[in-house]
């Protein structure tokens, strides 16, 4: 799992054509053949680090839900998801370089790659639709607002910029670098 969690950090810094297997296995503190008796090549370790990211993600929208009070699964979601990429920052990363990596292997006919990335994506809507109660559109506007939420994160704007207006601000992210 360490090799997973590392690939997660060194692909969300650098994307898939940026990061090599000897930097994940530098971060681990492995070899870079003993990585690959765990992973075959790099595409396999980049799914493995996107199905966690996703896995991740999901386990902490389901144990938010199913612990809800008085806020309902949405905003106790929502609250789970604002602490996750606190404890996590490079989960809002990794996404955006799971959805570009499955852009660039469409692009490249490589629809098998994408299709891939995009089951673990379709579990985690398959996740909160059920935890929303199967209202698609409430769970399109928590998509929505939490894909916003990943790229102001990614773009790095400080908790206090402008466009974060809008949010109340016990739910903006403070990102790490961002911290007092």
């Amino acid at each position: 799992m360490s090799a997973i969690r590392a690939a997660v950090v060194e692909f969300a810094e650098r994307g898939y054509e940026g990061t090599s297997t000897e930097s994940i296995a530098q971060r681990v503190g492995v070899s870079q053949p003993y990585l690959f008796r765990l992973f075959k090549n790099k595409r396999e370790l980049f799914l493995a680090a996107a199905a966690y990211s996703m896995r991740e993600t999901m386990r902490v929208f389901e144990e938010a839900a199913d612990a809800v009070g008085d806020e309902g699964p949405k905003a106790a979601m929502g609250a789970a998801y604002k602490e996750l990429i606190e404890r996590r920052p490079e989960f809002p990363q990794m996404f955006l370089r799971i959805y570009g990596q499955a852009a660039a292997a469409r692009g490249a006919g490589d629809e098998e790659f994408a299709e891939e990335l995009r089951r673990d994506w379709t579990e985690l809507w398959d996740c909160l639709l059920l935890r929303l109660g199967g209202d698609a559109e409430e769970a399109a506007q928590f998509m929505a607002m939490g894909m916003l939420i990943n790229n102001l994160v990614s773009l790095g704007f400080p908790p206090a910029h402008h466009v974060w207006c809008g949010f109340e601000e016990k739910d903006v992210p403070v990102a790490k670098e961002f911290q007092g």
